[in-house]
């Protein structure tokens, strides 16, 4: 058959089989493990989609390697929309520049489906810390370069690279203390053992409303919706401080282009869906942000070259 009666061919056989998509269960791999914020995001998102499209979406938690290996999994599975990655930004935009080897290439092994939503950090101390201000907090580490110490759920995790960010805005160094998790960073900070954190704003809302911890600013470009009375560290006076984590759908390089575009329109819908806002965005933290598989192919781009430039200023190494 010749080569452009075999691609006429493939063009007109793609819409058809968007129509039919899915005509099994897709299989949804959250590359953490279960109960976290992306999980909980991506299985309320299954359950939406199965309801819409009429076949299950099952979702598989494929820990370990900060993400990478289910990540690995999905860029190596067919590209037939029946294995698809519900991901923070971490493995896509952080990994491939902070370890040396990763086993695949976020922009040549992937295809981005639709970003469903973002999260925030909030600059904490303890309600009870002698920072009362920002200012005050600059100033106790100029004061004692490396002495002052903040936790964070480990190297290369979304609020390390926040504090990183907030120490090269600052001129100023601190003692960077890595946990295996939020919880015990939290229980620290709380107990007087760490001077302050960049913690995700959901689980540092309680803790603010009870008074226990002081919220000092947050870290992305706009205001996080739970906690809409905390300037953002750009209007603190920190031109261009902007570090959130989005949260997308990706499936392998390859994946039909009618395929993506279905996907896209259905996860666009039932992200927007009042019951979805409710459990993502007021119980779950997470603003919703939807958008074109263009417009997150774009910002992997760009995210990729701005933390690969945070984690050379910063001097960041993964060991």
């Amino acid at each position: 058959m010749k080569p452009l009666l075999i691609l006429f061919l493939a063009l007109v056989a793609s819409p058809a089989a968007a129509q039919d998509f899915p005509n099994k269960p897709v299989r949804v791999v959250v590359p953490y493990v279960a109960g976290g914020n992306a999980d909980i995001w991506a299985r309320t998102l299954s359950q939406k989609l199965t309801e819409a499209l009429k076949q299950s979406f099952v979702v598989e938690n494929k820990p370990g390697a900060n993400g990478g290996i289910g990540t690995d999994f999905v860029a190596k599975s067919a590209p037939d929309g029946y294995t698809l990655l519900a991901v923070a930004s971490g493995p896509i935009v952080v990994n491939p520049v902070l370890y040396p080897q990763v086993p695949y290439d976020p922009v040549r092994d992937l295809a981005p489906v639709a970003q469903c939503a973002v999260y925030q950090y909030v600059l904490v101390t303890r309600a009870d810390a002698p920072y009362k201000t920002i200012a005050d907090l600059v100033a106790a580490a100029r004061a004692k370069p490396g002495g002052l110490a903040y936790g964070s759920t480990g190297i290369g995790g979304g609020n390390h690279l926040a504090a990183e960010l907030f120490g090269l805005a600052t001129g100023t160094r601190f003692n960077h203390i890595p946990y295996k998790g939020s919880a015990p960073a939290l229980a620290d900070l709380l107990g007087g053992q760490l001077a302050f954190m960049f913690d995700t704003v959901i689980t540092s809302v309680p803790h603010v409303r009870a008074g226990k911890l002081r919220a000092f600013a947050v870290s992305s470009a706009k205001r996080a919706s739970s906690l809409p009375e905390v300037p953002t560290l750009q209007e603190a006076g920190f031109a261009g401080f902007d570090m959130s984590q989005w949260q997308g759908v990706l499936a392998p390089a390859g994946t039909p282009r009618a395929v993506v575009q279905r996907l896209n329109a259905q996860i666009v819908k039932a992200m927007r869906a009042p019951d979805v806002h409710e459990r993502i965005a007021v119980q779950g933290g997470n603003d919703i942000v939807t958008g074109t598989p263009e417009e997150l192919a774009a910002l992997i781009r760009a995210d990729l070259e701005r933390y690969g430039r945070l984690i050379r200023d910063a001097k960041i190494s993964a060991q």
